[in-house]
């Protein structure tokens, strides 16, 4: 379902979620205080346009009250990334992402009532170290501080048996919620379903117990 989405701040992260959202089919507004990121973004936005974002006027002008969703990636002025949050959720916007520079710029951003706070290269740090910590890690996600989806490399100590014969939650608490094989994904797997060596195992867990698995169940 197409969606209507403002991004202000056109930067690297911005220009990057501006193509992304736009290569899915989505409506996008792209705005950014520089002519030079505009220009780099129009070719994947619905419309870009020059303008201060913290300005509530000329947000108005452009009609952002009616988009469900936002997405704040000011990069280089934090006190613009909040105002910015301030005026979306005053104005009715439901759903304010912001990206945020550090802790600090977190906190603020909690009170000022943004619905998600992202720190992409904390996140992206998280993945990459979880992943060089482990070789059977391909991908790693953070819901919580206590709770991770990964992906993991089945071994040849799984292939060929079925989920209900390796009992993976009773033993270590861990849910398999999908299974990758090639270019199919099993989504919701059933118990009798089994597992080859190089498939792609999406397993949710707590961080203890999925570290448990991935080194005692592999």
């Amino acid at each position: 379902m197409e969606k209507q989405v403002v991004v202000i701040g056109l930067g690297r992260f911005g220009r990057s979620v501006c193509k992304q959202l736009h290569e899915l089919g989505h409506e996008v507004l792209a705005i950014d205080k520089k002519e030079e990121r505009v220009k780099l973004a129009s070719n994947y936005s619905y419309y870009a346009v020059v303008a201060n974002a913290s300005d509530e006027s000329v947000l108005k002008n452009y009609g952002v009250r009616n988009f469900d969703h936002a997405i704040i990636a000011i990069g280089d002025s934090i006190e613009s990334s909040i105002l910015c949050t301030l005026i979306l959720k005053d104005m009715g916007v439901s759903n304010v992402w912001v990206k945020a520079r550090d802790l600090h710029h977190q906190k603020i951003l909690e009170k000022v009532g943004a619905d998600r706070i992202i720190q992409p290269e904390k996140e992206m740090g998280v993945r990459i170290a979880n992943q060089l910590d482990s070789g059977k890690l391909l991908d790693y996600i953070e819901l919580s501080k206590d709770y991770s989806i990964v992906e993991l490399i089945a071994t040849k100590k799984l292939s060929g048996k079925s989920l209900i014969q390796l009992d993976i939650r009773a033993k270590y608490g861990c849910t398999i919620l999908a299974i990758k094989q090639d270019e199919t994904v099993n989504v919701s797997p059933m118990p009798e379903d089994i597992i080859s060596k190089g498939d792609v195992l999406v397993v949710m867990g707590q961080v203890n117990d999925l570290k448990r698995f991935e080194d005692k169940g592999f």
